[in-house]
């Protein structure tokens, strides 16, 4: 399929499709021509690259380079580079690019819980099982759905990423002040981020800090995996014991520094893996999980404090453990009690 024709950089998500839609079909249409899209003030300071990826969904960066390179993309009539910062009234040459094809079976939710909202920040409590933005045959993520529920909003971004199964506090910018804003202070070490896991095995420490370095790896499937390795960025967790049920024990994680599966691959290089984490985890123990109607990983971003990007006031955030995870505690401190 071909990407959609905007105007003034405004969002192409589209609302949810109908029932009748959700047959699954590759969605295909004449390929458009030259677009010429001038710049608000929502997207001033943007990197070009990232604004074109953002404007044609789906486009593979490779593609998006290429035209940059090749002159095919323009700004104010002149070759660019890609790291171009876009400024409020430059108009760009957009050329036709062409989308790979995707389901259409799939429609977009509504609505997010909502944990906290203003006219620069929203925060949601993610679902387990939803990934945050779209890809590797997810044509809709969260902020695609966000984007396709809210219409007339001019800027929804991601500050943040959770993976899949891990529910919980996710933050998205709604103004560019607002994302630029968050994006300072985590760098600075303005937040603190707490999780709660549950883990496989008797934890025995009250606190402990975990410093294992973290290296990204591919599988020979293509899957990204995450292993601590001496060559690999310096990652830190503090675990705070919270309960013991025997055969579980369940943590609190505060991130010192947010890298990939870090808090799955620290625990899992202790010796106590996330209960219900396919990639970390023991297949035995998950399979019992599983059998006793426990179906998720047990990871839950959990409380959240940070500045607020624009007043600079303290935003304390929590969202409470998902009623899944609760039920299931609360089973495992019975049978203790037994």
């Amino acid at each position: 399929m071909t990407a959609p024709p905007l105007r003034k950089a405004k969002s192409s998500a589209r609302p949810p499709a109908s029932p009748a839609a959700r047959a699954p079909r590759p969605a295909s249409a004449p390929a458009p021509a030259v677009r010429m899209v001038e710049i608000d003030e929502a997207h001033d300071g943007q990197r070009l690259d990232n604004f074109l990826l953002r404007l044609c969904k789906g486009v593979p960066k490779s593609h998006i380079y290429k035209a940059v390179r090749g002159g095919e993309v323009r700004v104010n009539k002149g070759r660019i580079q890609v790291d171009y910062r876009i400024k409020t009234g430059d108009v760009i040459r957009v050329p036709p690019l062409r989308l790979p094809e995707v389901r259409t079976d799939y429609v977009p939710p509504v609505e997010f819980p909502i944990v906290f909202e203003d006219d620069a920040v929203l925060v949601i409590d993610k679902p387990e099982g939803v990934a945050v933005h779209g890809g590797s045959g997810v044509s809709f993520g969260v902020i695609e759905q966000l984007r396709a529920a809210r219409p007339d909003a001019k800027f929804l971004e991601l500050v943040h990423r959770l993976d899949r199964d891990t529910s919980g506090l996710l933050l998205i910018a709604k103004r560019r002040s607002a994302l630029t804003g968050m994006h300072e202070s985590l760098r600075a070490g303005g937040w603190e981020k707490h999780y709660l896991a549950l883990v496989d095995g008797d934890w025995m420490n009250a606190r402990q800090h975990v410093r294992h370095p973290l290296l990204k790896w591919t599988t020979q499937s293509g899957e990204r995996r995450v292993r601590v390795d001496p060559t690999g960025l310096a990652s830190h967790t503090i675990f705070t014991l919270k309960a013991r049920y025997g055969e579980f024990s369940l943590l609190d994680a505060e991130l010192k520094t947010g890298r990939t599966h870090q808090i799955r691959v620290h625990v899992a290089a202790e010796g106590f893996p996330i209960a219900g984490d396919d990639k970390y985890g023991k297949d035995e123990t998950n399979a019992a999980l599983i059998a006793r109607g426990f179906k998720r990983m047990f990871l839950h971003a959990h409380t959240l404090s940070l500045p607020h990007p624009l007043t600079g006031e303290r935003l304390s955030l929590q969202a409470p453990l998902p009623p899944a995870c609760v039920a299931f505690t609360e089973a495992l401190a019975a049978k203790e009690d037994q």
